[in-house]
């Protein structure tokens, strides 16, 4: 057969398609990354609107009964009211609240452990045992009532507010019942006491710098201790016993001196 017919011979390598080209493939790959990134216009807004948002965060609102201290780099800069106000973002500057006109209230000798009704209480006896001045213990429970005068003072200058007042007011009351008789204690000195008490606690506050206002004090009960109450209102039955005795006595002198004597105005 003649050669004419048959199909030239061909390498291998040129059967099937054409390999891809190495340089075309590698720009497509960059092309498809570019894709998701965002461009630097839209970068930089993200940036603008995250500052915007940091900023935003220094507004704040003060209510009608309360104060806000603010700092700066833990330095205080300025003590503000009720309404709306600004600081610089944290950590440049912060803000503390607290309300300034609500009243605080401390129970001292004794805790109330359910407002009830009925209420239910226990007691201190560590804080309540005192010496009177006569040298007779008695069991004292009493309140203190108190608000805040000074904000920047209250936060910064006591470590813990109620535990030095609750500790204060220990102490004054102590000092007060030592001055006082058993007889004053538990009945016609109480007002006193109180009043005292509550005059000498805020000389304490005050030499503490702590922004502290005794608004006053308020005996809750006083009486002998379990052990001798028995007795102490026996002495104290007695006790009354002979000041009606006396007071009977002078009343009846009263009525009968003026009598003797008109009678012996008469006879003479």
């Amino acid at each position: 057969m003649g050669t004419w017919n048959k199909p030239p011979n061909k390498s291998p390598w040129e059967k099937g398609p054409k390999p891809p080209d190495i340089d075309e493939l590698l720009s497509n790959l960059q092309d498809k990354f570019k894709i998701g990134l965002p461009k630097k216009g839209v970068f930089s807004y993200i940036i603008i609107l995250a500052i915007i948002v940091w900023l935003a965060t220094g507004i704040f609102i003060i209510d009608p009964e309360e104060q806000g201290v603010i700092k700066r780099f833990g330095e205080v800069t300025e003590v503000v009211g009720p309404g709306p106000h600004y600081h610089l973002p944290s950590p440049i500057e912060t803000v503390q609240i607290a309300p300034v006109t609500a009243v605080r209230r401390l129970e001292i000798g004794f805790r109330t452990i359910q407002t009830g009704p009925p209420a239910k209480y226990r007691r201190v006896l560590k804080e309540s045992l005192m010496l009177t001045g006569d040298e007779n213990i008695i069991d004292v429970q009493f309140i203190v009532q108190y608000r805040i005068s000074d904000l920047e003072n209250y936060l910064y200058s006591l470590t813990n507010p109620d535990v030095t007042v609750r500790s204060a007011a220990e102490s004054a009351m102590r000092e007060v019942i030592g001055d006082s008789s058993v007889t004053e204690a538990l009945t016609v000195g109480k007002g006193i006491i109180e009043d005292t008490t509550a005059l000498l606690l805020q000389q304490t506050m005050n030499s503490y710098k702590g922004g502290i206002k005794i608004e006053n004090v308020k005996l809750q009960d006083v009486h002998p201790p379990d052990a001798v109450k028995e007795a102490f209102k026996d002495v104290v039955s007695a006790r009354e016993d002979r000041e009606k005795m006396i007071n009977d006595a002078e009343g009846y002198r009263n009525n009968l001196v003026p009598k003797a004597r008109g009678e012996a105005a008469q006879l003479i």
